[in-house]
């Protein structure tokens, strides 16, 4: 389970191949210097409901993997989170489609 540590004060728990594809995608929006609001959905442990940020490159951002090993990326899978990362409902951790290479 990775941990994504956004403003050095809001943490939310990953998975740590969810969180290598969501890496990517917010690196690649930063690089371009583009802001966008991330939602995700909390676990029904954490009491439900849904958290939306927003991103902006200025704001500090950790990513913290519990795994040794980087995880495959599956270039589909990438291609979806950016799709969402650039709609006006912005970045949500849609699933993992089946990987076509």
């Amino acid at each position: 389970m990775g941990t994504l540590t956004y403003d050095v004060v809001s943490t939310v728990d990953f998975d740590d191949r969810a969180l290598a594809h969501l890496e990517i995608v917010i690196a690649s929006k930063f690089r371009r210097n583009e802001s966008f609001n991330f939602s995700w959905v909390k676990d029904p442990a954490a009491g439900s409901g849904r958290t939306t940020i927003w991103m902006h490159p200025a704001i500090p951002l950790v990513y913290e993997y519990k795994g040794s090993r980087a995880p495959s990326i599956n270039r589909e899978w990438l291609d979806a989170l950016m799709n969402a990362a650039n709609s006006f409902g912005g970045l949500q951790l849609v699933p993992e489609p089946k990987d076509k290479s």
